[in-house]
């Protein structure tokens, strides 16, 4: 079985600043990284060093032919930190994470970076049915149950082989019932860094029983660098002409409103935070941004282009495909100040986003939403890309 949604679409800016992302699906030339082919990273393997429940941590450096770095570690399945090149042809770290594991070990965000699962987003009240079952999964927001639980895959340690210098393939076995999830549940996760300056991330899953899963990656972004301050004047457009709605408790209300005329409409570019303090009832519910966007759909092959975001002060443009029906944005709405970056900033208010890849919130309630049921014998195939350039 495989969750897909197709589309070819492009991202296209207008005058100004907005104009980095004309012709987002054409792919951009890189120049020569100047002097970055030796670039050392402020990282330390022996600080991701240790054993948790018994399994080894580590610190795993991916790179690709134009020197583009990635740093994974394999506790949580987390994106550490990424290296691209702006404007200037600087190398700059647009994914905020910790100089070490047991920070991320005790952090207030559990997810910084983090492979999500089994469920990505929320159900509510932690509580679905599978052919007239119920099953009751652990609540961690509130009432309502997010990312899998309180021990969600952001929380384990998975077995890890580096496959070269741009791969890392990342495997798990979720055991049956765990956080109340039915069947056995055989995960694995491909970060692989191409010379095409992607990053794709391609995660597949089999179960022995009827289960739920819908997989993400909880990369928090600031393209203009980690720790350079808030991003409301990143440039953002979404591919998607709805978004579902949510209650009080974040989750969806079951219909899917159009964004035209409202605080949603990001399908030509707008600063993220042109709009974000407006009143409105779903900003209010949200905090700000932290809604799913139903993706647009039209005939063809390839992967749909989902959005494109792009760095106020670095030039730094990202797109990000997936066959997924869903994006759920957010712009740092809960960062509180209280987790030190690995560059020695903190979280403050709004300094991240994330375009997380997913299946929509509480599907497995929804009958009207795509459906996430996995079952024996059919394979859980999804591929989501984040693509750079300048």
């Amino acid at each position: 079985m495989k969750f897909k949604l197709k589309l070819i679409w492009a991202c296209t800016f207008g005058i100004a600043a907005m104009s980095a992302c004309n012709n987002a699906s054409e792919s951009k030339s890189q120049s020569k990284m100047n002097d970055t082919t030796n670039m050392e990273l402020p990282l330390s393997k022996t600080d991701f060093q240790d054993t948790i429940d018994g399994k080894q941590t580590d610190l795993f450096i991916l790179k690709n032919k134009n020197n583009l770095q990635a740093a994974i570690t394999n506790y949580g399945g987390r994106i550490v930190g990424l290296w691209v090149p702006d404007k200037s042809e600087k190398m700059t770290d647009i994914v905020v994470g910790f100089a070490n594991l047991k920070t991320y070990v005790t952090s207030t965000e559990p997810y910084f970076g983090a492979t999500i699962g089994r469920y990505g987003n929320r159900i509510a009240k932690g509580k679905f049915k599978i052919d007239g079952k119920e099953y009751s999964s652990s609540l961690n927001n509130g009432v309502n149950m997010l990312h899998g639980g309180k021990n969600g895959f952001q929380s384990v340690v998975w077995d890890a082989k580096q496959v070269g210098d741009n791969v890392l393939e990342l495997s798990y076995l979720s055991k049956d019932m765990e956080e109340g999830f039915p069947g056995n549940l055989d995960v694995k996760v491909v970060y692989t860094l191409t010379d095409d300056n992607e990053l794709k991330i391609e995660y597949n899953a089999k179960t022995d029983k009827k289960t739920v899963v819908n997989l993400t990656n909880h990369a928090f972004f600031n393209l203009n660098g980690e720790g350079s301050g808030e991003i409301l004047d990143h440039v953002l457009q979404i591919n998607a002409n709805t978004y579902t709605p949510v209650d009080a408790t974040l989750i969806p209300t079951g219909k899917l409103d159009p964004v035209d005329g409202t605080p949603f409409d990001f399908r030509s570019p707008t600063a993220i935070g042109a709009r974000v303090k407006t009143e409105n009832e779903q900003l209010k519910n949200g905090a700000g941004y932290d809604h799913n966007f139903v993706l647009n759909a039209s005939e063809g092959t390839g992967l749909t282009n989902a959005g494109c975001v792009v760095g106020d002060k670095s030039g730094i443009k990202m797109e990000v495909f997936t066959d997924q029906p869903g994006l759920q944005f957010y712009c740092g709405n809960f960062m509180k100040s209280k987790n030190t970056f690995k560059g020695g900033k903190q979280d403050d208010f709004r300094t991240a986003f994330c375009l997380e890849t997913q299946h929509f919130p509480d599907s497995p309630n929804q009958p009207s939403f795509p459906a996430t049921i996995l079952n024996p014998g059919e394979t859980y195939h999804t591929v989501s890309i984040y693509k750079f350039s300048k």
